[in-house]
């Protein structure tokens, strides 16, 4: 593994070195409104330079700890199947080289990919999922792989009882009515973080993070924004509750710069990107 030329600020070390590897997935093949997303993972990257590598949160620093970066995967166009058979593929290689994979969306559909690998590495994996949506739908147009339908697609593969949304705010009648015999759904916010630390704090997580959980006020960069949406500051520190669990990969997806020409969303994707690196990095030095 090379480590790539354009870094996100801080994440400049060997791979041989690094316990968490961060990777794009820059896919919106399926996106359903506004496209743009597979633009996010590069935006990313240039607009990190704009923050420091010191989290006054956290009293933390990147430079304190070793994360490989290893750029964008190339994903086919037109081929969504083969898309997430990639992502599947180089998840895979880390898993099996002990590291935690931090992928970088791109639409929501990238997770299956991920949640595919660590599926095979971790029998009693849980799903923890932020978002606007609950992307239930067993097929979205006729299509079963879509980004409506990627919490399905995940749950056809660990089951009933093993998946948590928060701050879910829009769906479709039918989609939410199967998602309370099948999932466990926190409407509106973020309540209930604590009693998941007790039910999960020895047990495998897959953290997804789809950014339009965060309210279009604090964050308009996405391609289907929902009013009503939680603060970055309670998303953070619902997060930080959340890092004490043992979570195995994780990933953030939903950015899509065109819409934002302020900068600002990408702004605090990175922010966001930072504290979780900090977070994860800080327990796994423990």
């Amino acid at each position: 593994m090379n480590r790539n030329i354009h870094t996100f600020i801080g994440c400049d070390d060997e791979y041989s070195d690094s316990k968490i590897v961060i990777f794009g997935a820059p896919f919106d093949g399926t996106t359903s409104y506004r496209p743009g997303t597979r633009f996010a993972p590069s935006h990313i990257r240039n607009e990190s330079y704009g923050i420091e590598t010191y989290s006054p949160y956290l009293g933390l620093d990147l430079e304190d700890y070793r994360i490989f970066d290893g750029g964008d995967l190339e994903l086919s166009f037109g081929n969504t199947e083969k898309a997430l058979n990639s992502i599947e593929k180089y998840t895979d290689r880390l898993l099996n080289d002990n590291k935690i994979p931090f992928m970088i969306g791109g639409e929501h559909l990238v997770t299956l990919g991920a949640v595919r690998a660590c599926s095979r590495y971790y029998d009693n994996m849980h799903i923890v999922h932020f978002d606007a949506h609950p992307d239930l739908r067993d097929e979205y147009l006729g299509e079963k792989f879509s980004h409506a339908t990627v919490i399905r697609r995940c749950w056809d593969i660990v089951g009933d009882g093993r998946i948590f949304q928060f701050g879910i705010r829009s769906g479709d009648r039918n989609e939410l009515e199967w998602g309370k015999k099948h999932v466990n759904t926190n409407l509106f916010d973020l309540s209930g973080i604590e009693d998941l630390l007790e039910s999960l704090i020895d047990k495998p997580v897959y953290l997804t993070i789809d950014l339009d959980v965060i309210d279009p006020s604090e964050f308009p960069g996405t391609g289907t924004p929902e009013a009503g949406g939680v603060r970055f500051i309670d998303l953070l520190k619902a997060l930080n509750r959340l890092s004490e669990l043992n979570i195995v990969a994780l990933d953030m997806v939903e950015l899509s710069p065109p819409y934002d020409p302020s900068g600002i969303s990408t702004s605090l994707s990175c922010k966001l990107i930072r504290e979780l690196l900090l977070m994860i990095s800080d327990k796994n030095k423990r």
